[in-house]
């Protein structure tokens, strides 16, 4: 059987030993969903490449400390989401950048091709409101709406309370709604 056709579990398997094309499978498989992970939160394409890069390299050698092989998307989507958060919270403390100068590209977010144009623009046009958020709303309501994250593990993520968690989404849902309310 083909490196290519081989389950994740066999695959994590063969990494573990260094196998160079079982990493490079397990790359290629992942590798579009961390980006998107990581640019979502640092808003910059070569950022998030690095971030993203940096992550498989940790992942990879430390593969051994993997419990259960049947987590690592999840736990790999761990190592980007906190590489991606430190890495702009360590940037922004030192770069203050008007928010006109940024710009944001929809094209850098892997939408589904079988999507009908209707939902593509749809989802272009919340991923557009939600980049107009402050920058912890827009962090709170990615882990969450589109990451999939839970309360507890958006509060650990940000270092902030649960309860602040829950306002801090709430908060960011209602700015969303009001800013998307304007435009239609």
């Amino acid at each position: 059987m083909s490196i290519t056709n081989q389950h994740i579990d066999t695959l994590i398997e063969h990494c573990k030993t260094g196998n160079q094309s079982a990493q490079l499978e397990v790359y290629n498989r992942y590798y579009k969903a961390m980006y998107n992970t990581s640019f979502r939160i640092v808003k910059n394409s070569f950022e998030a490449e690095d971030i993203m890069q940096d992550s498989f390299l940790t992942a990879f050698t430390k593969l051994e400390t993997l419990k259960d092989v049947k987590t690592f998307g999840a736990w790999l989507k761990r190592i980007v989401i906190n590489n991606s958060i430190q890495h702009f919270n360590k940037n922004s403390k030192y770069e203050d950048v008007p928010y006109d100068t940024v710009m944001y590209k929809i094209e850098d977010t892997y939408v589904d091709d079988n999507q009908d144009e209707t939902s593509k623009q749809r989802a272009k046009f919340v991923l557009d409101g939600m980049n107009t958020l402050k920058d912890n709303y827009r962090i709170a309501l990615t882990l969450h709406l589109i990451e999939g994250y839970d309360y507890e593990e958006i509060s650990s993520i940000m270092n902030v309370s649960y309860a602040n968690c829950r306002t801090t989404i709430s908060r960011a849902k209602e700015s969303l709604r009001q800013k998307l309310q304007k435009v239609v």
